[in-house]
């Protein structure tokens, strides 16, 4: 892979729906993205094999849950969490003011990386990405 510097800024846009991912930023190992999540944005059980990530709230509050959901964390702004791959996750957004959260994901070049789902996709993911979320 070529080696460049990627410079990159973010303004949050309005949109429709409950959630959208703005990438900032990829290489082969690492990706930078935000996601904006209204009420009703959460996702369901799920696990990323290949991937670590970190979550920075910008703005909002989200509350993160494991299996059975069992709460892990609630955060702030300026609070965050690093869910390890493998790890069994799900996210909402847990204020009236939308969620704004930043992750950063490494991914680990040994492991082949696929989002595992534990629990039937949410409506709107159906929606949005069919069969591939």
């Amino acid at each position: 892979m070529e080696k460049e510097a990627q410079v990159f800024k973010y303004e949050q846009l309005a949109f429709e729906g409950v959630k959208k991912s703005i990438q900032l930023c990829k290489s082969d190992i690492l990706k930078g993205l935000i996601q904006v999540v209204k009420k009703g944005g959460e996702n369901n059980l799920h696990a990323h094999t290949g991937d670590d990530a970190f979550w920075l709230v910008l703005s909002g509050v989200v509350k993160f849950y494991g299996e059975g959901d069992k709460l892990i964390a609630e955060l702030k702004k300026h609070e965050g969490i690093m869910i390890p791959r493998g790890f069994m996750y799900w996210f909402e957004s847990a204020s009236e003011e939308p969620l704004e959260i930043l992750r950063v994901s490494a991914r680990d070049q040994n492991a082949e990386n696929k989002r595992i789902n534990y629990t039937p996709l949410k409506p709107w993911m159906v929606e949005r990405f069919g069969d591939r979320a």
